[in-house]
């Protein structure tokens, strides 16, 4: 199994939410719970852009495109990282993967999962 996996994804109406999870059961709890973790997104013909961060401390970043709209998040206890995207626009159509970078340097990846916006 990945080392990370992805759910949540599918097909929303311009306007609509979706909520994605990315869960791990190969990182124990310690090294997760200082491990920074990011949202990426890949479209066709495009290169991978960087959606959110959180940090162990909870601090957050987004991208310019998805500020106001999107909201990462993390429950440490269930090894589980979230992110709420709303008001979806047909721009926001990619593959969303997850990434964690432990405190160990260590890197992560999920295999994604597919977000379609459609008009």
């Amino acid at each position: 199994q990945a080392p990370l996996v992805e759910s949540g994804g599918g097909s929303v109406q311009a306007g609509g939410s979706l909520r994605l999870s990315c869960k791990t059961s190969r990182i124990i709890l310690s090294t997760f719970s200082c491990s920074a973790i990011y949202w990426y997104r890949q479209a066709p013909g495009q290169q991978r852009e960087l959606v959110a961060s959180i940090t162990s401390d909870g601090s957050t970043n987004y991208a310019d495109s998805v500020k106001g709209r999107f909201t990462i998040s993390r429950d440490n206890a269930k090894r589980t990282v979230y992110l709420q995207m709303n008001s979806l626009k047909p721009d926001d159509t990619a593959v969303y993967i997850c990434h964690v970078n432990t405190c160990f340097g260590h890197d992560y990846w999920g295999q994604g999962t597919q977000v379609t916006v459609g008009q």
